[in-house]
Order: C-alpha cells, then structure tokens, then sequence
C-alpha cells in the first residue's frame, strides 16, 4: 500500500498541514490516516494483527502528478475533489478565510511545480510504499 508521509515535504503532505490550519479540531479520540505514513505505527497495526515484523518492509517512492495546467488550475481539482481540501474550504469560507487558504495552496503549489512552461504542472510527492508478505 502506498500512504503519504506526514511532516514530509512534498506536496500532499504540505497540502494536508496547510489545510489542517483552517480546519475546527478533530473529535475526540480521532486517529488521523495520515498515522498510517509512519513506519512504527505502521509495524504496531501489522504485528498486532498477528504480522511478524520481518514480513514488513517499507520503501519511500515518488508519485508526480502531472497535469496540463497551470499550478492554479492543478489546484482547482484538489478543491473540488479532494476530500480533505474540500473540506478545509468549506471551513475555511465559513470562518472568512477561503482566500488565504487559496492564497497559501496556490503558492505551494507554485513552489512544488518542477515544469518550465506556464501550462504544465509537474509536482513530485513522496509515499511510503508498505509491503506485507503473509
């Protein structure tokens, strides 16, 4: 399985930390999925399902997205159908703040884009890639 890895510094996990700023705090007792992205957790889960450590391995890959747009217009998707911006949005309207979320991710995104051409968004993100052999 592939997870994003939090506190990493591409993209996806950048989007999720900016997001979180403009988002109310999580209920009680939530446990975040991005949880999933650290290597102990990952082994705790694992082996408690009865998993020997030694059938864990873990790999950090890349995934660049591309798209023929612009950062913004790469941008747009995210708002529109990623759950976790969506939802920063929605919270972030509400509270007044829908620009400066905008604002913030557009410009991450500008810095992440590796392209030279204006109409082209090439941004790499790393995941850990998780194998469990049974």
């Amino acid at each position: 399985m592939g997870i994003w890895i939090p506190g990493d510094p591409t993209l996806v996990a950048q989007i999720l930390k900016t997001c979180a700023a403009y988002m109310p705090p999580p209920p009680e007792g939530f446990v975040s999925p991005m949880t999933w992205g650290q290597v102990d957790n990952v082994v705790e889960r694992f082996t408690k399902a009865g998993v020997s450590q030694e059938n864990i391995s873990f790999e950090k890959e890349t995934w660049t997205f591309r798209s023929a747009g612009s950062p913004k217009e790469f941008l747009s998707l995210f708002r529109d159908y990623y759950g976790p911006t969506m939802n920063a949005f929605d919270a972030a309207e509400k509270s007044g703040k829908a620009e400066a979320l905008q604002n913030e991710l557009e410009n991450l995104f500008n810095s992440q884009n590796k392209s030279s051409s204006e109409n082209e968004t090439l941004i790499p993100a790393t995941y850990l890639k998780v194998t469990v052999n049974c």
